[in-house]
């Protein structure tokens, strides 16, 4: 097997590719792996009223009652896979308790639900206030509505929950199983607030034979705990951490209604895209914080120590607590129900005309700095749990702010275009590089439009490498709309001119392309050193949804965010190792 072949072995109990042969057909699946029901404490404080049985149907386009009164349903096309993920900690009580029929709808408990939030940020996690009983009926009943709704070859459906550590910033994980077979009741924060005792779990099931993958998601609310430099514990990594690490954290959740968690302007100055729905910090919280970051501390402690804790790839999802999530921003509906599922909520400061929230006082939380976002995307050969959960451990996903357009990345020496996965690695895999004075690596990328968003704009490959130790990182324009070349001083394609038309919101008709790709070769590249890569699409400007509610209102705009944004895709990485012996 060639070197540009080794990463499709990696996972060789998942999936296995023989050399030089073409696999099966691979297609392009769309799903969210990141949503909440009335099982969840929070998401019923807020209004969910609806269980996991609506979650499945609202994703394959059936409509539903949001938490505010609406009917909200998908504008786009259904979704080809789901998981429910309610928190495991106090899973279905709280909807439980609120049940007048419930003996324990007037007792204490009814009251201490009230500081969930609080709780699970503090550790404060108190087995007394949960029924034990009600635990397991709702991860049952969850259990069960994944195997109803679980249709191979035409929608599929996930076994999941969120594990809610947040001891000193967001340390969330959702836990997805590969299978029907799952544990009694999921491992929560009232286990252990030490994401490692999560891993540990997780090995522990395999062993048994019951498969499953952690997805951290929102590094960017972790206040610089999510990819540190050392344990949970603050003592030193090796490499057994980082290898139970990667085997049950293979890929990142790096966009969802939170906020994009890829780079922030402070990390990268020389990213004119780096300011993509991000979160306000202070750098002691942002770094640690976002995921292209936390790519190259693995190099660094590589370089150092011989090992790398973050070798991860990228998906999307939507972290939605209305059972049903908002993807498009014309037709956003917010997060957390009685608190921003309406415009005027969403844009009030604070959000006093929301009467709801006298039943949650001290929030004021309008929610406008969150997002339409996002969705996850693999490459698999079927829309069934095998093909789709094999995608993801092998990494062969990317990840989109809520639109459906599609992206290649293939890399290798000998790479054609007519046979990638015989003549190279695609996004999430390695490539070993050859010695200098035999050529260099060729990366192929490809976009095609999403048929109900605007056209594309560039195409980019985005590179970050260690130069005798030190960290850089680079942005390369490879593909330009409209016949544009990228500019080979600086790499950047030349402004297209699309525009938006605020008081409406119609795009430009005339600008952008409907595909875009590149064969591209890295003029700066060393065979010596290790580098990551992947791509970044990018469509033509549309409004930011903060822009539609301002439109509908017949209100001024808000500062806060600029009135426009570039919808856009991220694929896993590409990991260029260097030759044996380096």
């Amino acid at each position: 097997m060639t070197g540009a072949l080794v990463a499709l072995a990696v996972a060789a109990s998942f999936f296995t590719i023989q050399a030089g042969a073409e696999p099966p057909v691979r297609n392009v699946y769309f799903g969210d792996l990141h949503v909440h029901t009335k099982y969840s404490a929070d998401a019923y404080r807020f209004g969910a009223r609806t269980g996991p049985d609506a979650a499945y149907a609202y994703a394959k386009g059936a409509p539903l009652r949001h938490p505010a009164g609406q009917t909200i349903r998908m504008r786009g096309a259904p979704l080809d896979f789901l998981a429910v993920t309610d928190h495991a900690e106090y899973l279905g009580n709280v909807a439980a308790v609120d049940d007048p029929a419930n003996p324990m709808s007037d007792s204490e408990l009814a009251e201490a639900y009230s500081f969930f939030n609080r709780a699970i940020n503090a550790g404060e996690l108190d087995p007394g206030l949960w029924q034990e009983s009600i635990r397991r009926d709702a991860w049952q009943r969850t259990i069960e509505a994944a195997e109803r709704h679980y249709a191979p070859g035409r929608f599929t459906t996930f076994v999941g929950y969120e594990y809610t550590s947040a001891p000193d910033g967001m340390l969330h994980r959702n836990v997805i199983f590969k299978g029907a077979r799952v544990p009694e009741l999921p491992f929560g924060a009232y286990d252990s607030l030490n994401p490692e005792d999560l891993w540990a779990w997780l090995e522990r099931l395999r062993a048994q034979g019951i498969e499953a993958l952690a997805i951290p998601h929102n590094p960017n609310s972790s206040r610089g705990n999510f990819f540190l430099t050392t344990t949970f514990a603050g003592e030193p990594m090796d490499a057994a951490y980082a290898e139970i690490r990667m085997r049950n954290e293979p890929i990142v959740e790096m966009t969802q209604i939170k906020g994009t968690s890829e780079t922030h302007p402070l990390l990268s100055p020389n990213d004119e895209w780096a300011n993509f729905e991000v979160r306000d910090r202070s750098i002691d919280e942002i770094k640690g914080s976002y995921v292209r970051d936390a790519l190259l501390t693995g190099f660094e402690l590589q370089h150092n120590q011989g090992f790398n804790p973050y070798r991860f790839g990228f998906i999307g999802s939507s972290d939605t607590h209305n059972t049903g999530a908002a993807y498009e921003e014309s037709a956003y509906h917010g997060k957390i129900g009685i608190l921003d599922g309406l415009p005027k909520w969403r844009f009030a400061i604070p959000n006093e005309d929301n009467p709801e929230l006298n039943r949650l006082p001290g929030i004021t939380t309008t929610g406008f700095d969150w997002s339409a976002s996002g969705l996850a995307a693999v490459w698999a050969e079927a829309n069934t749990r095998e093909a789709i959960y094999a995608a993801l451990r092998r990494k062969e996903t990317f990840a989109t702010s809520g639109t459906r357009l599609r992206v290649k990345f293939f890399a290798g020496y000998d790479l054609d275009a007519s046979r990638l996965y015989a003549t190279g690695v695609p996004m999430g895999g390695d490539l070993e590089a050859r010695p200098s004075g035999s050529g260099t690596p060729r990366f192929f990328a490809w976009a095609l439009r999403d048929p109900s968003s605007a056209w594309l704009q560039r195409l980019q490959i985005v590179k970050g490498w260690l130069d005798d130790g030190v960290r850089q990182e680079r942005v390369y324009d490879v593909a330009c709309s409209d016949g544009l070349e990228p500019n080979p001083d600086n790499h950047r394609c030349p402004d297209n001119g699309a525009s938006v038309d605020l008081a409406t919101c119609d795009f430009d008709f005339d600008k952008g392309d409907v595909e875009l790709k590149a064969m591209w070769e890295d003029p700066d590249f060393d065979p010596d050193e290790r580098a990551f890569y992947y791509v970044r699409a990018l469509e033509n400007p549309t409004c930011r949804w903060s822009t539609w509610d301002a439109n509908r209102l017949g209100l001024p705009l808000r500062a806060e965010k600029e009135p426009t944004l570039q919808e856009r895709a991220w694929t896993s990485p590409i990991w260029i190792l260097p030759r044996a012996g380096m």
